[in-house]
């Protein structure tokens, strides 16, 4: 793989289990970048090792007063010269090439899982986790799969050097070969607590950048509170922390460095004290001497590979794991369903929607209210019915384990879990309570698959838009006169939230699914708007399966059929009105009702003469 090659056609299916796993499948993924740019190093780093030798042989010479035995080491030398610089820019290219297609296969892999996921990716991995893996992790797993062939050539060429000096000056040779492993494995006992420092401050790092995005996010919420100082306080305080880790980080490693340099400086020492003994007695020449001296000399430089590689490592280790964590992560809990035996043919259009798990059941074609008396379990059963079920952490029941959510819910009685993601996606789409939108003009943001039934001038108008068209047309610049040609800013953030959420709402309607869940759709908006729209929803999806999870009266009595969900489970089923009448809960729901409101509304008009007769006199 090249880079002029990306992106992958398919970057695979990767092996998840653990951090060293995941690095051990983007290695086995690009053997044929590895072998490439471990055949460079070996060139590069076989000159490196061969320099000193040439260096002796031409000192001999010299020695001996042979002029051809010169001009021969000489021309050895150039090709030594050539083969280092070549080797160097070729392993340079080879290297930084295995960086970047390890860590634009790692960007596809997470941008592929960030899609199959959608919104139920951050309730099971905070914001500032994935947008550290997303970043600085893939740059250090990208860091260690470029390390590794130079790493080998770095051991291939200290090897090369010390079986050279064993043959020939044995003398200096056995030193060599015993002290260059004591050099290259000091710093091993310091790795762990390295990395720890390092994992310290990686994870100070994710929550000081999750806090960040969070204040950017809710800046005009801050600003209308007065809170900016009270958020800037604690980013402050965040990234003092993240600072104080790194500095307890880098002495480690700067202790690790110094190692490296204070070891084998005393190598070079003792190779020089030990050798001039033995040439002023005669046992080596002068040659033998100065080829040893460079030949320690120069395996500084691979020997600084081992430290590379050691950081690389420690670093990239814990950036594998929680990319491995993300891309672990399923749409759906049902592992342990067994597999369909073969293909799953999509449901045939009009079939019933059904949630095995609450008793939800929304018939095709009609337009179903969902109350949940828990804003959260609404979230929680949206997801669901778009097939995104996913575990739940509950610590107060089940221990603290996490609760499966589960058998798949079933449209057309055929389980969206069977289905291929594209195919559930297209028969259902899920507007959550936030949704986003992109930056760019209105028409990009309608551009998005959808069946062609509704243009988005009837979907804006069901969704009340008139007034964000004129808002948007009005901040646009002159010379732009159709609102769909108008620019969205980066979130939406010069819409107010009612804006913001009427927009989304059209482009669901412009996509036209066969069944579409509706989470809070009107809940920033007034109530005046909020009933043109339940009228405008009500009408435009006629004939197809609508699900809106809402409290609101107005949504409500819009609505065909209007079900209860209580403790988990279907309470009760009705329209909007029977409901209110004989539910209290769904009454308590709806209207907010208190518990003493409740038990007043249900005495007759005797009791409820003496219950404000003792109300009275409690006063």
């Amino acid at each position: 793989m090249q880079i002029s090659d990306l992106p992958y056609p398919d970057p695979g299916v990767p092996d998840a289990r653990s951090g060293p796993r995941f690095l051990l499948w983007l290695g086995r993924g690009q053997l044929g970048g590895q072998l490439k740019s471990l055949c460079w190093g070996m060139l590069h780093f076989g000159g490196v090792a061969g320099l000193p030798y040439a260096v002796g042989l031409g000192i001999d010479a010299v020695v001996d007063r042979e002029a051809n035995r010169l001009l021969l080491v000489g021309g050895l030398l150039v090709l030594i010269g050539v083969a280092i610089s070549v080797g160097d820019a070729m392993l340079h290219r080879t290297a930084v090439t295995n960086w970047i297609t390890a860590a634009a296969r790692v960007q596809q892999l997470l941008a592929r899982k960030t899609a199959e996921l959608g919104s139920a990716l951050t309730r099971r991995v905070a914001a500032g986790e994935v947008v550290a893996v997303s970043t600085g992790d893939v740059e250090k797993i990208g860091w260690f799969v470029e390390a590794v062939s130079r790493f080998l050539a770095a051991v291939f060429s200290i090897v090369l050097v010390c079986v050279g000096l064993m043959f020939y000056a044995p003398e200096l040779g056995v030193v060599v070969s015993v002290g260059v492993p004591v050099v290259a494995l000091a710093s091993l006992p310091l790795l762990p607590r390295a990395t720890r420092r390092a994992d310290i401050q990686r994870e100070k790092a994710g929550k000081a950048t999750e806090l960040a995005s969070d204040t950017v996010a809710g800046l005009r919420v801050l600003r209308g509170i007065g809170g900016e100082e009270l958020f800037l306080g604690r980013y402050r305080e965040a990234s003092q922390e993240v600072r104080k880790a790194a500095v307890r980080s880098a002495r480690m490693w700067a202790l690790i460095s110094a190692i490296q340099v204070v070891l084998p400086g005393l190598l070079l020492i003792t190779v020089v004290w030990y050798g001039a003994s033995l040439a002023l007695d005669g046992r080596i020449a002068v040659g033998e001497l100065v080829a040893a001296f460079s030949a320690v000399a120069t395996l500084l430089y691979p020997l600084r590979h081992f430290e590379e590689i050691a950081m690389a490592y420690s670093f990239s280790r814990p950036s594998a794991q929680r990319a491995a964590r993300v891309l672990s992560l399923t749409r759906t809990d049902a592992a342990e369903r067994p597999e369909p035996a073969g293909p799953v043919e999509e449901p045939a259009a009009g079939g019933d929607l059904y949630d095995p798990r609450t008793g939800l059941l929304a018939p095709a074609g009609r337009f179903t209210a969902v109350v949940c008396g828990d804003p959260d379990l609404a979230g929680r059963l949206a997801e669901r019915l778009g097939g995104h079920a996913m575990e739940e952490q509950d610590a107060d029941r089940d221990g603290g384990r996490a609760a499966k959510d589960g058998p798949s819910v079933l449209l057309g009685g055929v389980a969206l879990d069977d289905l291929e993601l594209d195919a559930a996606r297209r028969l259902v789409l899920v507007q959550d309570k936030d949704p986003v939108l992109l930056s760019g003009t209105l028409r990009e943001l309608f551009d998005v698959p959808a069946s062609g039934a509704v243009d988005a001038g009837a979907a804006l108008a069901a969704a009340q838009c008139a007034d964000v068209l004129d808002a948007l047309l009005q901040s646009a610049p002159d010379g732009v006169d159709d609102p769909m040609d108008a620019r969205i800013t980066e979130r939406g953030r010069s819409l107010s939230g009612g804006q913001r959420q009427r927009l989304a709402l059209a482009r669901s309607l412009v996509t036209d699914p066969e069944v579409l869940v509706l989470d809070e759709p009107t809940s920033a908006v007034d109530s005046h708007t909020e009933a043109r729209i339940a009228d405008g929803i009500a009408d435009l999806r006629a004939g197809r399966t609508t699900v809106v999870l809402a409290s609101s009266p107005l949504l409500l009595d819009r609505a065909e059929r209007v079900v209860l969900i209580a403790d988990g489970t279907v309470a009760a089923v009705g329209t909007h009105r029977e409901l209110l009448h004989r539910e209290p809960l769904y009454r308590a729901v709806v209207t907010r009702e208190t518990d003493e409101e409740q038990r007043l509304a249900g005495l007759g008009m005797t009791e409820l003469e003496e219950a404000l007769t003792e109300i009275e006199e409690s006063a």
